[in-house]
């Protein structure tokens, strides 16, 4: 299938190497900080606990690109669609005619399992299972044209994988064949961050296969909690390392600078 020729900014590879196109999120903020945009073809780890903002800036991601006239996809591993679709008419930001233009894409796993005729003894995926879903992810991709992917949650696939080399293994193919056709991913990762062990997810796998990883999460600061964002890598950007508010406004996200008064005195947690 011929891939979408749709114009990106370009930045400059950290490393002095070629310059590698961009896929602009047009969140608030977070193209700054990530020097134009998440590098197209990129697969990034979106981490952090319940109620950081994950989905919502996911949802958002994906909506900005739909509007923009690429076709994203929204893979639900533990939610139907139709709460989805339900949950997205309270986002401002949300057009329901991205929906019935076949723009934005909404897909239980569930389902797919089903058609797939997958059958899972206590809960876990065999090696034949994890063949034909990743075949069907890649169908779906192909054949829609997928330019934009978010996989909530990857955790939840994980857990259904049987060993933690098969769930590298999974995560490297998927990240390749997404790759090859241009297709720049967010898998939501639900996880505690260890700030001993410094890991991202709770198989402490998914991110060093992953290109990036954006680390979400709260502060509390004077009674309040605070929602905030780090981006801890990218590969093939230039990028911030610093911490940033999160605030959620009728438009969408805003990502602005943490000062140095909001750390005062705050607890910062994930």
């Amino acid at each position: 299938m011929a891939k979408k020729d749709v114009t990106k900014p370009i930045a400059l590879d950290p490393r002095g190497g070629r310059p590698r196109d961009k896929c602009e999120t047009h969140i608030e903020g977070i193209d700054r900080i990530l020097n134009g945009g998440v590098p197209i073809g990129n697969i990034v780890l979106l981490a952090g606990t319940v109620g950081s903002g994950k989905t919502t800036l996911a949802m958002e991601f994906l909506i900005n690109g739909a509007k923009a006239g690429e076709t994203c996809c929204y893979i639900s591993v533990t939610e139907p669609s139709s709460k989805m679709l339900s949950n997205l008419q309270t986002y401002g930001f949300f057009d329901e005619s991205l929906v019935k233009e076949g723009k934005l894409n909404i897909f239980d796993l569930t389902v797919i399992n089903d058609r797939l005729g997958v059958e899972r003894l206590d809960g876990t995926y065999t090696a034949k299972d994890m063949e034909a879903l990743l075949g069907a992810f890649e169908d779906i991709v192909d054949e829609l044209g997928i330019t934009r992917l978010v996989i909530d949650s990857i955790t939840a696939v994980c857990y259904q994988l049987p060993d933690r080399g098969s769930i590298r293994n999974f995560i490297f193919r998927l990240s390749q064949f997404l790759s090859t056709f241009g297709c720049t991913t967010f898998l939501i990762s639900e996880t505690v961050v260890d700030s001993n062990t410094q890991t991202y997810s709770i198989f402490g796998v998914e991110e060093a296969v992953a290109d990036g990883v954006v680390l979400m999460g709260n502060i509390i600061r004077q009674g309040d909690l605070l929602r905030s964002l780090q981006v801890v890598k990218m590969r093939g950007t230039k990028h911030s390392r610093a911490r940033h508010l999160i605030e959620l406004t009728p438009v969408g996200l805003a990502v602005v600078p943490l000062l140095k008064w909001g750390q005062d005195g705050g607890q910062a947690f994930t």
